[in-house]
Parts: structure tokens; sequence; C-alpha cells
């Protein structure tokens, strides 16, 4: 009697191990792998770029803007969850190298030396950079940027327009983790200048009228998805985005985020 109990109690044991070992991660990046259930996409992003992605304290802690509408948009199409993480933008490669993060949607340009450590999509945005500064500034061309403190966001493409414009009028390049930082130490005297993305730079400038700016010919490419090197999901993402494109869906995010005046 005591060696059947014996047996029977080491038998649910070992059923009860295996069914763990079941319902346990399935090593595919994505987490909620439990049956029925959908699997999680973590989209990483910079919520601080208005009105691409950012927190509208006034309404509430969640993170909004054009990217997360885009990227619900596409998850829920191919059929996962998505959960949005913040983060500062010069971190966000890191992130996804590590395996933290699934994607990256923050108003990213594709450049050589990022497209050298993630996958792109295609654009799904275009912009240009505008040069902010405040209206008794007296700063009405890049020439007038000699011998100024400017500012730029860590890790961004504005960086680099700043490094280009170095190479013909000598300023000082500053860098900050998060847009608001910029625009706040260019109105307390820190930055003479600033190069924020025009789109982006709008909302800010409807808020405050001591604000100024004008923008500069752009060849950047715009804004694209950043996916893992090597994702299956980039094939995926650019398939939506070309069924949004053509269904009018993209058209109705950037005229909800954007008034319709895509640049």
């Amino acid at each position: 009697m005591k060696k059947w109990f014996m047996y029977s109690f080491i038998s649910i044991l070992v059923v009860g191990m295996l069914s763990a070992c079941g319902t346990s991660g399935n090593g595919d990046g994505t987490s909620g792998e439990g049956e029925g259930e959908k699997k999680v996409l973590v989209m990483g992003t910079s919520a601080d770029y208005p009105p691409f992605e950012y927190i509208d304290t006034e309404v509430g802690e969640e993170i909004i803007g054009f990217d997360v509408d885009l990227a619900k948009a596409i998850t829920e199409e191919l059929g996962y969850e998505l959960k949005v993480q913040d983060m500062d933008f010069g971190s966000l490669i890191t992130a996804m190298k590590a395996g933290n993060i699934d994607l990256i949607l923050a108003g990213m340009t594709p450049t050589e030396d990022r497209a050298e450590q993630v996958d792109f999509t295609e654009i799904y945005y275009t912009a240009n950079h505008m040069i902010v500064s405040l209206k008794d500034s007296n700063i009405n061309s890049l020439e007038d940027l000699e011998g100024k403190t400017v500012g730029v966001q860590m890790g961004s493409i504005q960086y680099d327009k700043a490094e280009e414009i170095a190479e013909e009028v000598n300023i000082t390049i500053e860098n900050r983790d998060r847009v608001p930082q910029i625009v706040q130490d260019l109105k307390t005297g820190r930055f003479d200048a600033a190069i924020i993305e025009d789109t982006v730079m709008k909302g800010f400038m409807e808020k405050d009228a001591d604000l100024t700016g004008f923008t500069l010919d752009s060849d950047e490419e715009g804004s694209a998805i950043a996916l893992p090197k090597g994702s299956e999901l980039t094939e995926e993402f650019n398939r939506v985005l070309k069924e949004m494109e053509e269904n009018g869906k993209m058209e109705e995010l950037i005229n909800k985020w954007f008034g319709g005046e895509e640049e």
C-alpha cells in the first residue's frame, strides 16, 4: 500500500513538472506565450517627442502619439499585443540589441551607422530640421550661429546635423537626453539655439510665443521602424505599412496627429 502510494505521488509530481515546463517561454523574444494568448511585442520609444510619442499629464500617464497609434495598428493586424516602454533615445538601439525590446518606434531615421546594428522598415514619415531660438535672439540664418551654443538630443540625427554645421560655422554643441530639456535650457539661456525636428517643434511653438525658428533643407530619409537584425517581422511590418498607405489608414493617422500637414 505504501509502495503504491509512493509511486502515485511521484507520478503526480512528474506530470506537474512537465505541465509547468510546457507553459514556459518559447525563447522567441516575445512574452505572453500561453495557449490562446497573443504574443506581446515590446516597443521601445522616447516619450518626449510630441506628437510622435509623449505623455499628456493633463489626461493621464499613458504614452500616446502618432508612433504609438501606428504601432498599435500594425501589431493588431499581425495578431500581437503591444507594450510600450519609455527610455532615453540614445539607449534604444542598445536595449534592442540586448533583447529588452522588440521594436523601436521613436521618429528614428535610418542612418548608415544604425543600419549596421538594426534592420529598418520602409520610411513612414518625413520631416525637416529646425533651428530654434528665442525671438529676441536675432538668429535667422546658419551664419548667425557663429560663436553660439547649440543644444541637440543625444544620439539623434540632429546631433549629426550640428556636427555638419560645425564644419562651416564655429558652434559649441551640447547634448541632452530629452527634447523638453533642450527647450528649457534654451529658455533659461544655457543654449543660444537648438536643432529639433520641425514637426515636433511645432507643438512647443504653439504653446510658447517666445520661441521661433527656421527650417533647413533636408536630404534625410525620414522616420522608419527599427527591428532586430534578421527579424522576420521586418517584411511583415512593411506589408502592413504598404496596406495602410493604400487603404487610407496612414493618412487618417497623419491627419489626426499632424493636422494633415505632412512635410
